[in-house]
């Protein structure tokens, strides 16, 4: 208990330092970047003071799931849906079969082992990391923030379908079997707010805002939670629980609420779970690995670029014709690293990737957090021309 307590002291001192280092030296860094740098250095690769264990995993976990949830929460039905959705889904389709095939000759030449979870990871796209930059700069509600939504959101849940049907279960129509169960779960909660919605209860959730209560944000956390557990007992990974629970949510809150309750979620999320998940991916960063073998970084790192930048160039011209803003956008959605490390440690528990090739992809992907949002903002002037209400609710 006294080396939990003493951990969690050293974590959440970090988590309050960062936003104050920021916010003084104005320094052009993204705070995640400086999360991951802090556990790091206080890891047990450097100074030794953060020890990982079950209780601290598990809160590191709630901070994956809690990212990936109002994920789920800000994504814009039009994101997904339309020419938005279709342009996503040709761009995360066109990543995953260059990244198959640039792996696939890596894994023929022996550099990495792996190579179709290796892959997989290279398509991701750092959603819940970037959503809040994008939102804090007006642009979240434009149409430049709707395709980003609707490529991240592949970026998402394409490589969390793909790992959970190639290796969440012994067989792919096992896993097939367990996608379908969850969906049928999801459904079967989704349904319940219809149910419940009678004018007594709305009565009883507003005000909750004003007390002790907080009824609302207690059942989201319960709902949460529930769609955390019945991922992992089908074999999927929980962090597709995680953003189908922040779906649901967005759909059913009215608009007045929603902001409300999300305001409060994403304080307990930013303010205390999220950044120890970055901390804690910092400290388990095999950083001997990444100095043994800086080639695999560099590689990996030029990989998420080539396979996940470059397609979304060439394929949203038409959508995005100004060559720096698409430039752009193609170098956000090449950001990777919340699901990254999902993958990578999902795949070394198995022994089906080999630590020093996870290591180089985390630290690839944290290397396209401090880099390629740094780059975005030097290609072009940010777009916040909003978009009408009604074309965003439709």
């Amino acid at each position: 208990m006294q080396s939990d307590l003493s951990s969690l002291l050293v974590i959440v001192a970090i988590s309050a330092l960062v936003p104050l280092i920021v916010g003084l030296t104005r320094i052009k860094v993204s705070e995640v970047v400086l999360l991951l740098g802090g556990g790091i250095i206080f890891g047990p690769n450097v100074l030794d003071l953060i020890h990982t264990d079950a209780a601290i995993d598990l809160l590191a976990e709630m901070g994956l799931g809690l990212l990936f949830f109002l994920a789920g929460n800000e994504l814009e039905r039009n994101a997904i849906s339309g020419k938005n959705g279709k342009l996503a889904a040709i761009g995360w389709g066109a990543s995953l079969l260059m990244a198959g095939l640039v792996t696939g000759g890596l894994s023929a030449i022996g550099f990495i082992q792996d190579y179709l979870g290796i892959a997989i990871a290279l398509t991701t796209t750092a959603l819940g990391t970037l959503l809040p930059v994008l939102r804090d700069a007006g642009e979240s509600n434009t149409r430049f923030g709707l395709f980003f939504m609707g490529a991240g959101a592949w970026g998402e849940l394409g490589p969390i379908i793909t790992i959970a049907i190639l290796f969440g279960a012994k067989s792919s129509f096992v896993a097939i079997l367990s996608l379908t169960g969850f969906a049928i779960v999801a459904l079967i909660v989704a349904l319940l707010p219809q149910r419940l919605n009678n004018p007594r209860v709305r009565a009883v959730l507003q005000r909750g805002y004003g007390t002790s209560s907080q009824t609302a944000v207690r059942i989201t956390m319960l709902l949460l939670v529930f769609l955390l557990t019945i991922a992992s007992d089908f074999g999927l990974d929980a962090i597709l629980g995680a953003f189908i629970a922040g779906i649901i949510v967005r759909r059913y809150a009215p608009r007045s609420e929603e902001s409300m309750l999300h305001g409060r979620i994403e304080g307990i999320a930013f303010g205390f779970f999220i950044p120890i998940f970055f901390i804690i991916s910092g400290a388990n960063l095999d950083i001997v690995s990444i100095i043994q073998n800086p080639l695999t970084l560099i590689v990996f790192f030029a990989l998420l670029l080539l396979v996940r930048g470059l397609p979304q160039f060439f394929i949203y011209r038409k959508a995005i014709p100004d060559a720096f803003q698409r430039g752009r956008f193609s170098l956000l959605v090449a950001t990777g690293l919340p699901m990254i490390v999902a993958i990578t440690t999902l795949e070394v528990e198995t022994g089906a990737m080999l630590p020093r090739n996870a290591a180089g992809l985390v630290g690839a992907g944290a290397l396209s957090v401090l880099v390629f949002p740094l780059v975005a903002s030097a290609l072009g002037k940010k777009v916040r021309n909003p978009l009408p209400e009604e074309e965003l609710a439709h």
